[in-house]
C-alpha cells in the first residue's frame, strides 16, 4: 500500500509557503520569510523580504507553475522538500529540491531551489 504525501508532514512555515504558492498569494508568500532572508534560485541570490517579493513577482509574471511537495527530510540542519514543479517552462515537469532553513521565530531564513 502506498502512502500519499501531504503538506501536513511539513513544518508549519513550509506548509504555509506551499499553500501560498498554490494560491498564487504573493503577500502570503513574502510573509513566510524573515526580514533578512536569503533565496537562491536559478543562479541568483535575493536578500531581504522586498527582494524576495520582487523575485516571486517576476517568476509569476514569467511562468505559470505549480509545485507539489512529494517528500521531505532533515539534512544538515535544513529541511529538504522535493517537489514536482509543472508549468509553462522548458523541461516541465521537473522535480526540484527546496532547501529551507528556519529562524528561531519560525520564519524561513534561507531557501535554495535546485
Amino acid at each position: 500500500m502506498t502512502t500519499e504525501f501531504t503538506t501536513a508532514a511539513l513544518p508549519a512555515p513550509l506548509a504555509r509557503y506551499f499553500a501560498a504558492q498554490a494560491e498564487r498569494d504573493i503577500d502570503a508568500l513574502a510573509a513566510c520569510f524573515s526580514a533578512e532572508a536569503r533565496v537562491r534560485d536559478e543562479g541568483h541570490e535575493h536578500v531581504g523580504r522586498a527582494a524576495i517579493r520582487a523575485w516571486m513577482e517576476a517568476a509569476r509574471a514569467k511562468y505559470s507553475f505549480t509545485a507539489e511537495p512529494l517528500s521531505t527530510r532533515e539534512e544538515g540542519g535544513r529541511r529538504l522538500v522535493v517537489a514536482r514543479v509543472s508549468g509553462n517552462f522548458p523541461g516541465s515537469p521537473v522535480e526540484l529540491t527546496y532547501r529551507f532553513s528556519l529562524s528561531v521565530d519560525g520564519e524561513i531564513s534561507a531557501l535554495e531551489i535546485g
